[in-house]
């Protein structure tokens, strides 16, 4: 998806019908009757060849108190404020409302990009209000039919110069993963992180952990509203900075409770947010409280990094209130191996955000988590290991044939990603891959990192599969010479 598109507008101008138009499935509940909308709804849109993210949103009302019209206006500008482009809908039969003119001035203040469509434009009714519409001061509108599918060509003819940029965007700011290994470069380097593209790190972790206290740390002023309430950072806000001659991008995220937990609108948008941070970060910090570690939550954030892939560092915030330091970090590598059996080996580092120190020992396990996370290894020393790891605990014999393991290579980087070419591959057991697994991140010093690891079939090859029967050629040349000499 290259980029998102928030639908807003007052209630019942036809945002839902529109959303459930460009989504091709009837996701939002539509009605004739107004506010029916209160959530936000995201869905996976598309107009001829243009893939994005469409966000439905309630209807802006004149509300700025703690009423539900009055959260549900809140909850409607901060998608405003994420959304790379706003569709700002009216009602062309009803025509330009005080309403519409009030939120007109405020995308123009707030918005980017911002289209203007006049939606029920269908039939002479509505020719007045496409002429009031110019009013808004948002350009020309588009006459727009949501509920009978007109106007949608004039809504990707704006959309299609707009998206080439967010595409651009898009290339240039995600992270290099999965990369295919050339198989003649067995000494393939890594990316070296540049200020034009520096190296992207996400931190996350609960509400209260202290993350943006440390990002604020990094840059040595208060950039980020910090305190002690939790859940005041709302974005997965970005910034880049020379970390002692490393250049990165710091992600810092919204706090993420336990979904159950999670019942206020706002709190869902911004814990989605910070899951997408994680997408787009190459090494992801999961910070953690000292005096409350690893809860369940903890765990879960780290596991999601793993399975997205990411290198991961696992940081002990608030050190410096701890009296028992010693037997205290003696305490969390092994829980930190008992619970995280996945990432065995993680960095683990303790720092205190507020005092600044173990900042460098930070620095130093992100970029060694990055150089790990892009580690090589040749082939042929990957199948000398093989054969010592075959030898040592032979695999597994289901039904009394034992499976042969032929042959290793490397496939990709970012995470490493390795194929063992063997007999039987849907039979091999998964004690036996984690055992291989583990022998790589021991004898390759890849510790933490994910790794992946995939069986695949090799049938023994014939070379005499395909020909016929006759005698070989070589052969024939020789009794033909011998009937020749009359033998």
């Amino acid at each position: 998806m290259s980029f998102t598109l928030a639908i807003v507008g007052r209630p019942n101008v036809g945002k839902s019908t529109l959303f459930n138009r460009l989504v091709g499935k009837r996701l939002a509940l539509v009605d004739d009757q107004p506010g029916v909308t209160r959530d936000l709804r995201e869905g996976a849109a598309r107009i001829g060849d243009l893939r994005f993210t469409v966000i439905d949103t309630a209807g802006l009302e004149e509300a700025n108190d703690d009423s539900l019209q009055g959260r549900m206006r809140r909850l409607t500008e901060r998608a405003v404020d994420m959304a790379d482009i706003c569709l700002f809908m009216i009602d062309a039969r009803t025509g330009v409302t005080p309403t519409d003119e009030l939120f007109a001035e405020i995308l123009r203040k707030r918005g980017g990009h911002v289209i203007l469509a006049a939606n029920k434009a269908e039939g002479r009714a509505a020719d007045s209000g496409m002429i009031e519409a110019y009013s808004l001061g948002l350009g020309e509108p588009i006459r727009l039919s949501a509920e009978h599918g007109e106007g949608l060509n004039d809504l990707y003819s704006q959309l299609a110069p707009v998206a080439e940029g967010f595409e651009a965007r898009a290339a240039a700011e995600a992270p290099e993963t999965d990369v295919t290994i050339d198989a003649d470069l067995d000494d393939d380097a890594p990316r070296v992180p540049t200020f034009e593209k520096p190296l992207q790190v996400a931190v996350v972790g609960r509400p209260n952990a202290g993350k943006s206290t440390l990002v604020n740390a990094l840059l040595g002023e208060d950039r980020l509203l910090t305190g002690p309430e939790a859940g005041i950072t709302r974005d997965a806000i970005s910034v880049q900075m020379d970390w002692d001659g490393l250049p990165v991008r710091i992600f810092d995220t919204a706090g993420m409770r336990k979904k159950a937990k999670v019942q206020e609108k706002l709190e869902k948008l911004s814990v989605s947010d910070g899951l997408r941070a994680v997408k787009f970060a190459e090494v992801v910090v999961v910070l953690l409280d000292a005096a409350i570690p690893f809860e369940q939550q903890d765990l879960r954030i780290a596991d999601l990094a793993e399975r997205e892939g990411r290198a991961v560092v696992i940081a002990i915030n608030k050190w410096d209130a701890e009296p028992e330091k010693s037997a205290k970090l003696r305490d969390l590598r092994e829980a930190c191996e008992r619970l995280l059996p996945q990432l065995r080996g993680v960095p683990l580092v303790t720092v205190s955000a507020l005092t600044g120190k173990g900042l460098d020992r930070l620095r130093g396990a992100v970029e060694r988590a990055h150089a790990t996370w892009n580690r090589r290894v040749t082939t042929a020393k990957l199948n000398q290991w093989l054969s010592g790891m075959v030898e040592a605990h032979p695999p597994p014999a289901p039904a009394g044939r034992r499976i042969k393991l032929r042959y290793m290579t490397q496939a990709k980087t970012r995470p490493p990603g390795f194929v063992v070419m063997c007999s039987n591959p849907e039979k091999m057991s998964d004690a036996y891959t984690r055992y291989l697994v583990n022998g790589l991140r021991e004898t390759f010093d890849m510790p933490g990192t994910p790794i992946r690891l995939w069986m695949r079939s090799q049938s023994d090859a014939n070379p005499y599969k395909g020909r016929t029967k006759s005698t070989p050629s070589r052969l024939r040349k020789h009794l033909g010479k011998g009937r020749a000499d009359g033998n």
